[in-house]
């Protein structure tokens, strides 16, 4: 079989310019007001996507004051990547980058985990037994892949016995793409799902079942192969609009469908997935799986008094932060940006785009002694591959409503070639430019 990603190089570089160009004029990026002098201490818990974003903001905008962030990570990866690794058009390579490389200068990197937050004594201590304080704490930590959780599942056997785990890292993807490519030659039965939890970019489960579908059909397998999704709860999205759409393309491409089934663990050698359902455990048998483990906030968050109190957020971990100003209910010198804040929607790097914006704008204005009506309106965005070659671009807020940046281009609930090439080549350009605070 051809690669897949065979495209005329003419028709990409043409639309490939087209499309950076409309992602990065739809960012909104303000235009730099004069610098703020102040001696503020800044700590940045995390240099991921929405540390890296807002330090470099901060630092174009504050004069003389202390930024720091805390972070024991040497890779920074470009996670929206993931997928497109697993789909065996990108080498693992394509996600990866050195944490280093995108930290602006005047920003002071400690390469240590942190260990323990004492938001009442305003300080954080590492994992080095480092006391950092601060005058402002901005939560940038990402979640943790909660792996543990699934019982009988081991890192080592992703890409064997028809096991994958996109989420879990790059060279993991690259290994999943092994996995089905091999199933799809081969033919049998797919069982794919998502967790019960909050979690990062929660269409990603459903793109690699409409990828498993079109890779059987390209093949001319798929009279072998069979495709079910078991969905966690009674919907397969969120968005009811987006959720009805999704179920009739699954419906269409004859992939069956699992409401509340939530799959707590595997056995390798029988190759047999154990599902908690409301009528109790049942047990499938798989020959392709991706295994997607419960999401939580990282220990040092969960462990800290920052999480919500109560409700599955407080269980989880997430930090309680108000949704439109991101700022902490209970202690107003802390933010939270990207998959650690616990907001409805929002844990994404499209989101993180539009929450680095308002964070800079209130802690300056904190700063400054003034009032920010900056505002974070749940802005997500799903890139929703439905073949190699087409996506859906999905974009909606707090309210479920679709809010499209480009009405009358691109429609959100079409299967198009542009929507692809927003998630294929543009989107990554638009990610590094945030990274550098221009976005």
């Amino acid at each position: 079989m051809d690669h897949p990603d065979r495209i005329a190089l003419s028709r990409r570089g043409f639309l490939g310019m087209a499309a950076g160009g409309m992602a990065l004029a739809g960012t909104g990026a303000p235009a730099r007001a004069q610098k703020v002098t102040s001696s503020a201490r800044i700590v940045i818990l995390g240099a991921g996507a929405a540390g890296t974003a807002i330090a470099s903001r901060l630092v174009q905008r504050l004069d003389g004051a202390t930024i720091t962030i805390v972070d024991a990570r040497k890779r920074h990866l470009y996670q929206p990547g993931f997928t497109l690794i697993a789909a065996g058009l990108k080498p693992a390579a394509y996600s990866v980058s050195s944490t280093a490389e995108w930290l602006p200068r005047g920003v002071e990197w400690v390469d240590e985990a942190a260990a323990e937050i004492d938001p009442e004594a305003n300080r954080i201590v590492t994992t080095g037994g480092k006391s950092i304080g601060y005058d402002f704490l901005i939560l940038a930590t990402g979640l943790k892949l909660d792996w543990d959780a699934v019982e009988g599942f081991d890192m080592n056997l992703v890409g064997t016995n028809g096991i994958g785990a996109v989420y879990a890292g790059p060279e993991q993807a690259e290994a999943t793409w092994g996995a089905l490519n091999r199933f799809t030659d081969e033919g049998g039965k797919a069982v794919l799902f998502r967790p019960a939890t909050e979690m990062k970019c929660a269409g990603a489960p459903l793109k690699y079942a409409f990828l498993t579908d079109d890779y059987a059909r390209r093949k001319g397998s798929r009279g072998r192969v069979e495709v079910h999704y078991h969905a966690h709860g009674g919907a397969l999205f969120s968005v009811p609009i987006v959720n009805e759409k999704v179920r009739m393309l699954f419906d269409d491409r004859g992939i069956r469908v699992q409401y509340n089934h939530v799959m707590k663990a595997i056995d390798p050698g029988k190759r047999i997935l154990t599902f908690a359902t409301p009528d109790g455990d049942i047990e499938t048998d798989y020959d392709f799986t991706n295994v997607i483990p419960p999401m939580i906030a990282p220990d040092v968050i969960r462990n800290s008094p920052l999480p919500w109190q109560e409700g599955a957020w407080g269980a989880q971990g997430w930090a309680e932060v108000d949704k439109a100003t991101m700022r902490h209910v209970r202690y107003r010198n802390v933010f939270a940006i990207g998959d650690i804040a616990g907001v409805p929607k929002g844990k994404t790097a499209a989101s993180v785009k539009w929450q680095v914006p308002v964070v800079e704008d209130h802690l300056l204005a904190d700063i400054e002694g003034r009032l920010s009506p900056a505002a974070f309106n749940g802005y997500t965005s799903c890139p929703m591959i439905t073949r190699v070659g087409r996506a859906m671009l999905i974009e909606f807020d707090y309210k479920d409503n679709l809010v499209p940046s480009f009405p009358g281009v691109i429609a959100p609930l079409e299967e198009l070639w542009i929507s692809w090439l927003m998630k294929e080549v543009a989107l990554k350009a638009t990610y590094n430019a945030m990274l550098r605070g221009k976005a």
